[in-house]
């Protein structure tokens, strides 16, 4: 079993669900139980899929974690879009989030091809 608070990813998604809880509260109040749900959801299951993947004692299920992990954190990629095309975040706050959304899903990857190459 992994230690997850050691791991780098883990801990730049949790940077990132603070980042995104911070983001989502500048959202008009109709959207609390819609896109601003679905953005903190997406976010809160990129480190909470990397936990629970280091609990389980095999690699592949390891890796079966990170690859939900990954799509959790495609899923932010796109509401973060559609959040901007909204006008609820500014250009600038886009760009500071997927520069930190698209750096976490490449080490997300890079960790699934070690693994893949380990197998």
């Amino acid at each position: 079993m992994r230690d997850f608070r050691k791991l780098q990813i883990w801990n730049e998604g949790i940077e990132l669900v603070i980042s995104t809880y911070s983001i989502t509260n500048t959202f008009p109040k109709e959207e609390k139980f819609g896109l601003c749900s679905q953005m903190k959801r997406a976010s809160v299951s990129i480190p909470s899929n990397i936990a629970e993947g280091c609990s389980r004692n095999s690699e592949i299920e390891f890796k079966r974690f990170l690859e939900i992990s990954m799509g959790s954190a495609f899923e932010l990629e796109t509401q973060t879009i559609i959040a901007e095309r909204l006008g609820y975040i500014s250009m600038k706050d886009l760009n500071v989030e997927l520069k930190s959304v698209n750096e976490l899903q490449r080490k997300i990857n890079s960790l699934i091809s070690k693994i893949k190459s380990d197998l």
